[in-house]
């Protein structure tokens, strides 16, 4: 058998330092430089690839809001619906049941029956044309009301949960409170009679 003597392996190389301790190691870029490095074309060459970059970019945000608006997801929401005061809004609106809800689906059957029935019945429509009116203002009168006391509600839980009530926050809450539950975005994440998270 042959024996060799073993290798020892060499240290590697001590990284060069600086000349002065805290530098940097390389020169400073003339503003020339800099500003060359920063500079780019205020119109891009191609004009159309970049309009259909900015419509695919417009577009996925779209439906990326879009979609939060469905899942209730708050980070992808546009700016007007974020928040806990604006949660807490929605929330209330949809723990309780607002005759406005109800009332529009009714209002919108008298008024295709108040448009179609002259042209089948005259006469029948002169006998409901006040009946209708009645109940049409009456329905209004009732939502009017509801709407006032949804307003006070939300001030008070708003002014005890968050202090100082934001402005156009009761706004918010009668507008959903208005739209039928199953068409409000973003939709409802409570059930009825449930408390406000």
């Amino acid at each position: 058998m042959i024996f060799r003597k073993s290798e020892t392996p060499e240290p590697p190389a001590p990284a060069p330092e600086p000349a002065r301790p805290g530098s940097k190691g390389r020169p400073t870029r003339t503003r020339k430089e800099a500003e060359a490095a920063r500079r780019r074309p205020l119109v891009v060459d191609d004009r159309k690839e970049a309009r259909r970059r900015d419509r695919e970019r417009a577009s996925q945000e779209r439906m990326e809001a879009q979609q939060a608006l469905m899942s209730g997801d708050e980070k992808k929401m546009p700016l007007q619906h974020r928040g806990p005061e604006r949660r807490f809004v929605r929330d209330v609106v949809d723990s309780r049941r607002n005759i406005a809800e109800y009332f529009f689906p009714v209002a919108l059957v008298f008024m295709l029956v108040a448009l179609l029935l002259p042209l089948f019945r005259p006469d029948l429509y002169t006998a409901m044309s006040t009946g209708m009116i009645v109940i049409l203002w009456g329905g209004i009168l009732l939502c009017v009301i509801d709407a006032f006391i949804l307003r006070k509600k939300l001030r008070t839980l708003l002014t005890t949960r968050f202090g100082d009530v934001e402005r156009g926050l009761v706004g918010y809450g009668i507008m959903r409170a208005i739209q039928i539950r199953r068409f409000r975005l973003p939709r409802a994440q409570i059930k009825h009679g449930e408390q406000p998270r």
